[in-house]
């Protein structure tokens, strides 16, 4: 059975966690926290951080992400659901530490 365009996608970034270094995976942690968490909006500082203001192009892990972050607002919760599965399966620590910063995060609003 064929995967749909989707189920693709979420192999594709699941693919790209599992090459990721810790550094990528802590980033990879907030956005994905303040994708599932919409409140956790970032500061006006936070935003200007993430601005590139040099003339280098943007690293492959960058460009990883802004698929990622295309891909996934066009996600259903279903799967939304199956990304975490997989991911859970991939790196069980990484999605402990997720469901904990989520948790705290709702406690906060």
């Amino acid at each position: 059975m064929a995967l749909t365009c989707k189920e693709q996608e979420i192999q594709c970034v699941i693919h790209w966690f599992s090459s990721w270094t810790e550094y990528q995976k802590r980033d990879f942690m907030k956005d994905l926290v303040d994708k599932v968490v919409p409140e956790n909006v970032c500061t006006l500082f936070d935003a200007m951080n993430g601005l590139n203001f040099n003339d280098k192009p943007p690293s492959i892990f960058k460009c990883q992400l802004k698929l990622f972050h295309q891909w996934f607002s066009e996600w259903n919760d279903k799967e939304r659901n199956g990304f975490l599965t997989n991911l859970e399966e991939v790196d069980p620590g990484f999605v402990h530490r997720f469901n904990e910063q989520i948790t705290q995060t709702a406690g906060q609003a």
